[in-house]
């Protein structure tokens, strides 16, 4: 049994060498919840120290949208007592969790667009544009990879056709169609109070508007009695599934925490990249199908 205790991921396909980021999200959380503090606090605290870091595709990491300047992020926060709040294409903030935190104290779930925007200006948070040199260095990557017009070129014949196996440009298929796409963090805090937060500045390619499962409860995203829950990975194929929410039900059926996260990951289709993060009273577990920097801190009662 766990008495308190927090995890996190820096997003599927975040190289294991960033790992670093996630140890010192952990110790915000974790130092929360060794003070009596609560879970909701604990995975906020953790995912914003992760928006900061810069190396994540969230916050002050976010990735540009197609046209190179546009950044939009979608940011969740839920507890076990059935409180959440989340931000979805929302521009010019550091920290969309810390949003998504106040839609959360509000008589709303989720705000969107231009309103959450002059939300966040009304609860005090500051305009904010710093795309970081390594969202510019993706932009380019993703930029020159589509310069060629391929897509144009692809026909009926080409729907069947494994592209990724006969890939033969010179970026990587991987970097065009894959990379982190959020971050996540579930706590348990001393009261047994649970709680997820996740941030995301979307996936790639991705035109204007475009919402992934983040901000969608069941989706990216659920916390309930049974456990807290945070996905990641291609957000359409996650929504389509209810990725979270499906984890929830099956540890709440009683199966054990990461025989869940296992079978989550396991019903993707292999060309899909998806990790999942839980934690219960009972354990806590990561799984992912490609590369997942993670880091966890668990007291035993």
């Amino acid at each position: 049994m766990i008495r308190y205790g927090i995890v996190v991921h820096g997003g599927v396909g975040s190289p294991i060498a960033w790992k670093d980021g996630c140890v010192q999200a952990v110790r915000r959380g974790m130092g929360i919840l060794e003070r009596g503090g609560n879970a909701v606090d604990a995975a906020v605290e953790s995912a914003v120290t992760l928006e900061d870091d810069g190396r994540y595709n969230a916050g002050s990491g976010s990735y540009l949208r197609l046209d190179g300047a546009t950044i939009e992020m979608d940011a969740s926060v839920m507890d076990s007592c059935g409180e959440l709040g989340s931000v979805a294409a929302i521009q010019r903030v550091r920290n969309p969790v810390l949003v998504a935190r106040e839609v959360m104290k509000s008589p709303h779930v989720l705000m969107c667009g231009e309103g959450a925007v002059k939300f966040a200006r009304r609860c005090g948070f500051s305009d904010y544009y710093q795309p970081s040199s390594r969202a510019r260095e993706h932009y380019e990557t993703i930029r020159q990879a589509l310069s060629g017009g391929r897509f144009e070129e692809m026909r009926q014949a080409w729907k069947d056709f494994d592209l990724k196996r006969h890939w033969n440009f010179p970026v990587p298929y991987e970097s065009v169609f894959a990379g982190c796409d959020t971050i996540g963090a579930v706590a348990l805090d001393p009261a047994g109070v649970l709680a997820t937060a996740c941030s995301t500045g979307g996936a790639s390619p991705m035109l204007h508007g475009r919402v992934g499962d983040t901000p969608l409860v069941g989706c990216g995203f659920y916390a309930g009695p049974a456990a807290a829950v945070a996905t990641t990975g291609i957000g359409e194929e996650i929504i389509r599934r209810m990725l979270a929410r499906a984890v929830y039900d099956w540890i709440a059926q009683g199966e054990e925490v990461h025989r869940a996260c296992e079978r989550a990951v396991g019903g993707m289709p292999p060309e899909v990249p998806v990790g999942v993060i839980a934690v219960s009273r009972r354990g806590a577990a990561t799984a992912a199908s490609r590369d997942m920097a993670v880091w966890s801190d668990l007291s035993d009662a």
